[in-house]
């Protein structure tokens, strides 16, 4: 079960743009990282389905009422990214939105609401169009509902 205090101590993503982006982001607090061209990133921890590992990446966000929302595209791969197979077998996760840190619940939008966030998530990164022209899976959207207040 990850936490918002999972931030802290997670494994890094493989990928050592998103790990260096990572520690950045969380170096200062979520004042750096955080926006790019307008393009905002968040911090999520997953906790591993098979080491219980806890496990952090930088992922774009959008939004939908109080819930944050993510898209599991892994660059348009046939197989959904670490991070969301993550999720789905628990889906307690830590988040780092600028300088918002929080426990969230994750879940996997259904279908009627991937069908209106998937072209609001598109807008905001529209490589995911592309992405999902490269895959014959459906790529998921998940919703980060926030547990408690946000802790700043």
């Amino acid at each position: 079960m990850a936490v918002a205090a999972d931030l802290d101590r997670a494994t890094d993503s493989k990928w050592d743009w998103v790990a260096d982006h990572t520690r950045t982001y969380l170096a200062s607090g979520g004042t750096e990282g955080h926006e790019n061209n307008g393009v905002h990133t968040l911090v999520l921890a997953t906790t591993g389905r098979r080491s219980g590992v806890a496990r952090r990446t930088c992922l774009i966000y959008g939004r939908s009422g109080d819930a944050y929302v993510v898209v599991a595209s892994k660059g348009g791969a046939d197989e959904d990214p670490a991070w969301f197979t993550n999720l789905v077998a628990d889906p307690s996760v830590g988040v780092q939105a600028g300088t918002e840190r929080f426990t969230a619940r994750a879940r996997v939008a259904s279908a009627a609401e991937r069908e209106v966030l998937w072209p609001r998530m598109a807008q905001i990164f529209p490589l995911y169009d592309e992405y999902a022209g490269k895959t014959d899976r459906t790529i998921p959207i998940v919703l980060l509902t926030p547990e408690a207040a946000p802790l700043s």
